[in-house]
């Protein structure tokens, strides 16, 4: 009897631990700090400690006879380098990153001198005795809503999108909400710092650095310090969270000068106070929507303003009004994003920038529509889902956002709600449950992959990729198993080399979508080749692939992840405390790959929106221009014991996109979006009172009461 062969099973969708997990719990991985080299000598910048000014000395001569001391950088002997070009995002480089070449000091926190010397504990003593005379400035560093000297800009989206005559479509609206909502400053704070070390090696320059795009760093790097790109490598192996701050930074930078001039390799590593200063941050932001509805809920006018802040030195925009144009339309139709200069470092991506905050501001103000109506949250939505683009009017890639809110109204127990703020309550807690929907743009970026075809019937992947800790190199592991229909066991995927060829960064949750893409066509092109019978050399065989023509011929569409947020809390009246009891998260994400790293993202955003929501919050001292308590035991993130049960689930896509040969959209941003609106919502219907400035702390409860009205930070 013959038994009929069983299908292979993919690799792509099954639940898979990750393939360098063993040597991360074993401490065999080695991140950029752990690296060992040959003569390492150790750098530690000194920040300024004035907000505005100019450097009139430093006192460099009694720190260099302190022992061990090597160097001291300052900008009347650091190396020039040059800072007019546009780099691999179409931005120039945040003139922070260039150390050293000017007096100036533009915020409290930057940079005047790196301290270099044989360990680190003797560049940190002479660092912190290294004495600076500044010529002090007057500095602005408050930010309001209020400002008249802001601004439009554009950025990687038009600043303003307007369509429609407002004023007339709110006039004729029976339901109106208007109000302002307030985020504060937010900091990325990766469990690794950021750390690089830099050496020259036969001519070439080498730096492991901890980064989200070895390409990117190396790139900048080369145009910064007008080098050959083929003389610039960087490596990062393993990375221990970026959310979006392991670029080019300051750090980087200062090690390669020191390394130059010393001709040994030096580690620059920031501390967590530096971080704070020097590896961006999310602006906080103002920002106002007024909607306009019929009685019945239906959108006649929606408008969405945002204001952030941005240093005086370099233009960067958090783009939070940039949701609206894509989750509801309305007849008349505008948003803006305007940002204000002020005596700060600069801001910077920090993950689901713009729609973060954007999504609080906007899900609070449709919940408050919701209860102005008289119609259910939920409900809402759907009487306003749009067909196409509202701004730009193309079609959908797929928009499943109302199969994610039925999914998730069915777990949560939605149906079983009562309608009625302040009204459950469980002993002295009173209990609130809250949504918000989520979305986050798909995209990808051109991206090189080689596959190699050993001559023991195993394969290489090389790819400039980067696992931050999201489980990408697991990820590709399993796409380039099923595109080479093998099993995982026999492929092998190296990333973190910017000698492997341009790649796209990990960043825009569109890491892995660019990746994949890169690694399939490499893969279909082996195939063939190993098709043809021909035998495999020693050396194995090579495909190489590039995906820029195939991203460029991507037909326009809206491509979006989307998904719905379920919060329930509890408020203690008395105390003010509030504390999340349980959340659920629906997503619509395209392909999973792999299902038990994809639950951790979304898990992990979703837990990052309960810390947006009622913890985080940098405060500067507008006697100083810095922050109060730059540190984790002042700067509060969700701890364990403010986190509850938290489900993420996905559904599927029952009609993919024809013209998207991956089909995956990116998870790392998603989950945070609407997490924070889903929140403040449950305390809403928990209170009566809403509270439209997070982070929701204990002492705006206490002062706003429970009594139903609204409360204002």
């Amino acid at each position: 009897m013959t038994t009929a062969p069983t299908a292979r099973r993919g690799a792509v969708g099954t639940a898979r631990i990750r393939v360098e997990g063993r040597d991360k719990v074993t401490g065999a991985a080695r991140y950029a700090a752990e690296v060992p080299f040959a003569g390492l000598a150790h750098g530690w910048l000194v920040l300024s400690t004035v907000a505005r000014g100019r450097v009139r000395s430093l006192e460099a001569d009694a720190v260099l006879a302190m022992p061990g001391v090597l160097a001291v950088l300052h900008h009347g002997n650091a190396p020039r380098v040059d800072t007019g070009y546009i780099g691999l995002l179409g931005v120039p480089p945040d003139p922070t990153c260039a150390v050293f070449q000017h007096d100036r000091v533009p915020s409290m926190g930057w940079p005047v001198a790196l301290v270099v010397a044989e360990t680190p504990e003797q560049a940190r003593e002479a660092a912190e005795a290294l004495v600076v005379h500044y010529d002090e400035e007057p500095y602005d560093i408050a930010f309001s809503g209020g400002r008249p000297d802001a601004y439009p800009l554009d950025g990687h989206l038009p600043a303003v999108v307007e369509k429609g005559d407002l004023e007339a479509g709110l006039a004729a609206s029976a339901v109106v909400v208007d109000a302002e909502y307030t985020t504060p400053e937010e900091h990325h704070n990766p469990m690794e710092p950021h750390a690089a070390t830099a050496r020259w090696d036969g001519g070439r320059l080498e730096v492991v650095d901890s980064n989200q795009g070895t390409t990117w760093v190396a790139g900048e790097l080369a145009s910064l310090f007008s080098l050959d790109p083929a003389s610039v490598r960087v490596r990062s192996e393993h990375v221990g969270g970026g959310f979006g701050s392991k670029g080019l930074r300051a750090h980087q930078v200062a090690a390669v000068m020191a390394a130059t001039l010393l001709r040994r390799p030096v580690r620059v590593v920031l501390t967590r106070r530096q971080m704070f200063s020097l590896a961006g941050y999310r602006s906080p932001t103002a920002q106002r929507v007024r909607l306009g509805a019929d009685a019945d809920g239906r959108l006649r006018a929606l408008e969405h303003r945002s204001l952030s802040l941005t240093s005086t030195v370099y233009e960067f925009i958090e783009p939070s009004a940039a949701t609206a144009r894509v989750m509801y339309d309305a007849d008349a139709h505008h948003t803006a994003n305007r940002v204000v200069r002020l005596d700060v470092p600069t801001p910077s991506w920090m993950r689901a920038p713009g729609e973060a905050p954007g999504s609080f501001a906007l899900e609070a103000a449709l919940d408050e529509l919701a209860e102005k109506c008289g119609i259910d949250p939920i409900e809402l939505r759907v009487r306003n889902e749009p067909v196409r683009g509202p701004v730009s009017g193309l079609p959908f890639s797929g928009r499943h956002l109302l199969a994610c809110f039925r999914e998730g109204a069915g777990r949560f127990g939605w149906a079983d709600r009562d309608p009625r703020p302040g009204v459950r309550r469980d002993g002295r807690w009173l209990l609130g449950t809250g949504t918000a929907a989520a979305s986050f743009p798909v995209m990808a970026r051109p991206s090189t992959a080689a596959v190699t075809a050993e001559a023991d019937g195993t394969f290489t992947v090389r790819i400039s990729a980067a696992d931050i800790g999201t489980g990408a190199r697991t990820a590709l592991t399993q796409v380039a198993a099923d595109a080479l229909e093998t099993g995982p066991d026999r492929v092998r995927v190296r990333i973190g080399d910017s000698d492997f060829g341009p790649a796209m960064i990990a960043g825009g949750s569109m890491g892995t979508r660019s990746w994949a893409w890169a690694i399939t066509a490499a893969a279909a092109e082996l195939r063939e080749r190993l098709a043809l019978g021909a035998g495999i050399p020693p050396q194995g065989i090579t495909v190489r692939s590039d995906t820029t023509a195939a991203v460029a011929a991507l037909p326009p569409k809206e491509r979006h992840s989307f998904g719905a947020q379920f919060a329930e809390v509890a408020v203690d009246a008395g105390t003010g405390e509030v504390r999340v009891r349980r959340m659920l998260g629906v997503f619509a994400a395209g392909r999973i790959v792999n299902p038990l790293t994809a639950r951790n993202q979304f898990v992990g955003g979703m837990t990052w929106g309960i810390s947006m929501a009622l913890h985080e919050e940098a405060v500067r001292d507008r006697a100083s221009g810095g922050h109060y308590g730059a540190d984790l035991a002042g700067y509060h993130v969700a701890t364990h014991a403010d986190v509850p049960h938290i489900e993420a689930h996905w559904i599927g896509d029952p009609a993919p996109d024809p013209d998207d040969p991956v089909g995956i959209n990116g998870i790392g941003e998603i989950g945070v979006v609407g997490a924070a609106a889903a929140v403040a919502n449950a305390v809403w219907h928990a209170t009566g009172v809403r509270h439209r400035s997070l982070p929701i702390r204990p002492d705006r409860v206490i002062r706003a009461g429970t009594s139903t009205g609204e409360a204002h930070a």
